[in-house]
Order: C-alpha cells, then sequence, then structure tokens
C-alpha cells in the first residue's frame, strides 16, 4: 500500500459506535451552551434598542429590568415605553442665551507681537470683513492699525456666525473706544470714566541726573518728561544741568474709586539752573488751549526749541574758524554738529515751510525750513528724510522730519544744525530765541490771581525742601 492509500485510508474505514458516557458528557454542556446563545442574543437587542433612544437633560432616569426578571421580548417594551416618556418637554420655561447661540457674552482678544487685526479677529473666529470694517471708522480707524499695540487687551461680543456685534478699545486705564452695530453699520464713539483730582506736591535737589532725581522724589515718567518740557526752551537739559540745581512742581493726580489712576496736568513749577530761577505756571484763557506763562505773563513757549534732537552730544560747536575735519583746512563751521546714533528722529525746531528737501553737496541730506521772513533753520546728513516731506510741506514745532545719518562730507552719524537770522548763521547754542504773545490784558487779572495762589505754594514747598536739605549745625556747648 502506497503512501497515499495510507493517507486516505480512514475514509473508508467504518467509523464504529460511541460510547454512552460520550453521549452522557454532550448532554450535561448543552444547557450552558443553550444560555450563552440567550445571553448573547439579549445583550445585542438590549445595547442596539438604547443606542438609538434620545436624552433630554433633566429627565427622570429609572433602572433597567434585569434578564431575571422580565423576557426579552418585555425588555424591548420596556426601553419603548421609557424612549416615549424621554421624548416630552422638560419645560415650557425660557431657554438659556447661551444655548441659543445669542453670542452675549463678552470675550477678550489680546493683542500678541506681529499681530495685525485681521490676524486677531481670524484666531478669535470672527469675520475678516468686520476687520476691514473696524479699519475703516472715521477719526479712529487709525486706532486698529499703526495704532495697534502688542498687550492691548480687547473686549468683543459677536454671533454665532462670527459677525462681530460689539468691540471695546482700551486706550488707557480711564478712556475707551466703544465700537457698536447698529442696522448693520458700525459707529464707534470715545468715552472717559469721571475722575476725583487731588493736587500733589514735589520739590528735590539734584545729586546725580534730573532724570534720576525726579524717580528718587516720587515722580512718574510723565511728569518728569512734561516738567522738562515746560522749561525747554530756556534750560537746554541735556547739558545745562548740573548737581546743586532744584526743582519743585504742583500738579494733579488723577483718582478714581479712592485710587490713583493717572498723572494730570502740571498746574505750576519752579526750576533753579546755575542760579538763575525759571517759574510757570498753566493758564488757560478760555479758548481750551492752555499753556504756560512766566509770573509776568509772557509766555514760555517760544517760536522755537533750543535743540532739534532729544538724545545727542554735540561733537562739533559754531565755530567760524573751524579746521574742516574731512578737507583738512580752515573752514567756517556755521551751525552746531550733534552726534546720535543712526536714525535718532529729527524734530524741526519751529513752525514753518519746507523751501528745500534733497541732496545738497557737503550737506548730504538736506532740509531748509523757512520760518518767518527772517529766520530759516538747515538741517544736514540726514540718513533718510521723513515719509511725505516735501519741498512746499508745512511743519510743525516738534515734528519729525528726517533721521539722523552721515550723508555728504560727514566722518560719523550726526545731525548739522544751522539757525539763520536774514541769511547770516547764528550760535544755535547761544541764539536768543523769539517769544510766543504774552497774555492780553483783560486775562492778567485772572491769571494774577492763579499765579499768585500756586507760586505761593511752590515757595512754601522749595523752603521746606532747602530746610531739609541742609546740613544739621553742630550743637553749641
Amino acid at each position: 500500500m502506497n503512501r497515499s492509500d495510507q493517507d486516505y485510508l480512514w475514509l473508508t474505514q467504518s467509523r464504529g459506535h460511541r460510547p454512552l458516557a460520550y453521549w452522557l458528557l454532550l448532554a450535561s454542556f448543552l444547557p450552558v451552551m443553550l444560555g450563552s446563545v440567550a445571553f448573547v442574543l439579549h445583550s445585542w437587542f438590549g445595547s442596539t434598542a438604547t443606542a438609538n433612544i434620545p436624552l433630554t437633560r433633566g429627565a427622570e432616569v429609572r433602572p433597567s429590568p434585569t434578564s431575571s426578571q422580565v423576557s426579552l421580548r418585555q425588555r424591548v417594551e420596556a426601553l419603548q415605553e421609557k424612549a416615549r416618556q424621554d421624548s416630552q418637554p422638560v419645560s415650557d420655561g425660557p431657554v438659556a442665551l447661551e444655548e441659543t447661540g445669542a453670542g452675549a457674552d463678552w470675550n477678550e482678544m489680546p493683542i500678541e507681537s506681529g499681530d495685525t487685526l485681521s490676524i486677531a479677529f481670524e484666531r478669535h473666529g470672527l469675520n475678516y470683513s468686520d476687520s476691514l470694517a473696524m479699519i475703516r471708522l472715521p477719526e479712529y480707524g487709525w486706532r486698529f492699525t499703526r495704532g495697534l499695540r502688542a498687550g492691548t487687551t480687547l473686549r468683543f461680543q459677536s454671533d454665532a456666525q462670527g459677525h462681530l456685534t460689539a468691540l471695546d478699545y482700551p486706550l488707557d486705564k480711564l478712556r475707551t473706544i466703544e465700537v457698536r452695530e447698529n442696522n448693520g453699520t458700525y459707529s464707534a464713539e470715545l468715552t472717559e470714566l469721571e475722575v476725583d483730582r487731588r493736587i500733589a506736591y514735589q520739590a528735590a535737589e539734584i545729586r546725580g541726573s534730573f532724570y534720576g532725581t525726579g524717580l528718587q522724589a516720587g515722580l512718574s515718567d510723565n511728569v518728569i518728561m512734561n516738567l522738562a518740557r515746560i522749561f525747554a526752551w530756556d534750560i537746554d537739559f541735556a547739558l545745562d544741568i548740573q548737581p546743586g540745581d532744584r526743582f519743585a512742581v504742583v500738579y494733579e493726580e488723577l483718582i478714581r474709586d479712592g485710587e490713583k489712576v493717572k498723572d494730570g496736568d502740571i498746574l505750576a513749577a519752579e526750576f533753579v539752573n546755575r542760579g538763575r530761577r525759571y517759574q510757570a505756571v498753566r493758564f488757560d484763557g478760555g479758548d481750551g488751549d492752555a499753556n504756560y506763562y512766566a509770573p509776568d505773563g509772557k509766555a514760555l513757549k517760544k517760536a522755537f526749541i533750543r535743540t532739534p534732537l532729544n538724545q545727542f552730544r554735540i561733537s562739533s560747536h559754531f565755530n567760524p574758524g573751524r579746521r574742516h575735519p574731512i578737507l583738512n583746512r580752515i573752514r567756517r563751521h556755521s551751525g552746531t554738529d550733534y552726534a546720535a546714533p543712526t536714525g535718532t528722529p529729527i524734530k524741526a525746531t519751529g513752525d514753518g515751510k519746507v523751501i528745500f528737501r534733497g541732496r545738497k553737496g557737503g550737506y548730504g541730506n538736506f532740509v531748509e525750513i523757512r520760518h518767518n521772513k527772517s529766520i530759516t533753520t538747515r538741517y544736514g546728513h540726514m540718513s533718510r528724510f521723513a515719509k511725505g516731506l516735501n519741498t512746499g510741506s508745512r511743519v510743525r514745532q516738534g515734528q519729525v522730519i528726517g533721521y539722523v545719518g552721515m550723508t555728504g562730507l560727514a566722518t560719523g552719524p550726526h545731525l548739522h544744525y544751522e539757525f539763520r537770522e536774514h541769511g547770516q548763521p547764528k550760535n544755535p547754542e547761544t541764539v536768543r530765541l523769539p517769544g510766543a504773545p504774552p497774555l492780553s490784558a483783560d486775562l492778567r487779572p485772572a491769571f494774577d490771581k492763579l499765579s499768585g495762589d500756586l507760586l505761593g505754594r511752590i515757595e512754601g514747598l522749595s523752603r521746606l525742601q532747602l530746610a531739609y536739605a541742609a546740613p544739621e549745625s553742630e550743637p553749641s556747648e
């Protein structure tokens, strides 16, 4: 018999009879097997029935019958009855706003570094077209473009489709731009919180820098800078300040809910520089344009500021007999050179009209401004001009007209500044600057009353400061 026949021999052989024990063992396992099948069917029908039953919040959940209590058919009937009960409404009362998508909640929108308004809107699921509507708002649209600053947090409301319905833009602790939608259009207005005003006083003697002394005296950056601006026409705060100079200031603090929110205006101030006393009083003649005046009613504001840069060092003074550093020959230096980093903003020293803007020989990039019939100022070696500045442009005192550079004949970045009267160069550091008109005679009585009160407080404050700063005398024996 070959191997193939051996492998299939069992197909031709009879099987014989199973023993009795085999059938008894099979009969004992049969109930267990049938019970398992029934359990699986029950579990499948039960799971399928409950998976499609909608549940409503607040409905009562009743215990389900178990397989030991009811049959499979009864289980299904019970679940169907429960579904009919759950489909009934829970309450006829009003529905909460957050479930209707009405969008009445205020949300915060932090402005991050590098953000434009449209990027911030996209991050918060708002429509791009609404961001365009913000920047097109009359009067306030620029606040959402070049006025948008990282660290600001806007507040907004929107509907379920991401359509902006309201937006608040806080400018500071007191002022907010409120944008609201009405009939498909946006309108904006500036709102300002009401505050109380409190008078504050401070005096100090300069030991190091003016700025550092001001901080040590408890003045804020804002008050220190405003104090410097008030006297900037008479005192060069970069060059003239020295130890032993003194100042006293009376100013407002703005208070809300018992806490200081910010500093207000300086009401009166005194500065003693190199032994010479300067005093200033803030006065509004009724036209809403307050200015600072000396006790005799003359305006402190001059038609010109002394220097066209905020930060600098003088690298070359006015000198008719100076030897030129590049040409190496005696050549009149008709102005003052202010060394400063490239890109430092250059300010017009007075109101006027630009009569030249362009390249001019050794001056490099050059601007000349005519201020009146007799006075012109010149600015040379600029790296670039201010955007929009052209020959014929009108400029205001303090307006940026360009940026420090080293174009033309220059050995380093600096500004060459000239002050000319009737075409003749004058020393910018010492020339007497023309002043603004004094107070009219009809305003003097009101001004004299106000200045007498405020300067009296300054006088008392200065005495206290001098007494505090004076060294204690040795006790007598």
